[in-house]
């Protein structure tokens, strides 16, 4: 009975043109372990990842859920992930009050952020200013701008080339840490640095 079974399936395969085709899909871990869920679907029905390394694997006759790991995602999928460009990395710097100096304890975050754009083939940097809610919006949007620039103005001097770095402050509009008007917020006076 197999046997008829297999043959009438490759049968089937040579008559319709197709191939024996198998599908799988593993969800792989987020930066920063971050959760996600992916549901895989078709005709059959769906199954939900919603653990790192969580896959299934659909044939024309089955489907089967399983957890696969590093090492068979390396083995499986590692030259397609080799070849896809680096996922999109933010850095953000801190600075004092009023001022658009990069404080010394964020000096160590530029840094990585440098370090991390060196390695990308094809540069794209996005120095996104903010400010807390102390100051009027036009006196904050000045300086989450200037702050932007500031960063920019130091990827430059370190070697990146302008074009390939923009800036903007957003002011107070986007804090971390929602405080009323008139809040000194130390986590919200920052510029993030988005690599992609």
């Amino acid at each position: 009975m197999l046997r008829a079974g297999a043959v009438a399936c490759v049968t089937l395969a040579i008559v319709a043109g197709c191939a024996w085709r198998t599908t799988t899909v593993v969800l792989l871990p987020e930066s920063g372990g971050r959760k996600t869920e992916l549901t895989v679907a078709d005709s059959r029905g769906e199954v939900v990842l919603d653990q790192p390394y969580a896959a299934v694997r659909r044939t024309p006759l089955a489907t089967r859920a399983y957890e696969s790991s590093p090492d068979e995602v390396k083995a499986t999928f590692g030259a397609a992930l080799a070849a896809q460009p680096r996922r999109e990395a933010t850095f953000t710097l801190h600075f004092a009050e009023g001022r658009d100096e990069i404080s010394d304890d964020s000096r160590a975050e530029l840094e990585a952020a440098l370090a991390d754009i060196a390695l990308r083939p094809v540069k794209d940097v996005l120095v996104i200013g903010h400010t807390d809610r102390v100051g009027t919006d036009p006196v904050n949007d000045a300086l989450a701008r200037q702050r932007a620039e500031t960063v920019r103005a130091e990827l430059i001097r370190r070697g990146v080339g302008a074009a390939d770095v923009q800036a903007s402050g957003r002011g107070s509009r986007d804090p971390v840490v929602p405080t009323a008007v008139g809040v000194a917020e130390p986590r919200n006076r920052r510029v993030e640095i988005i690599v992609r």
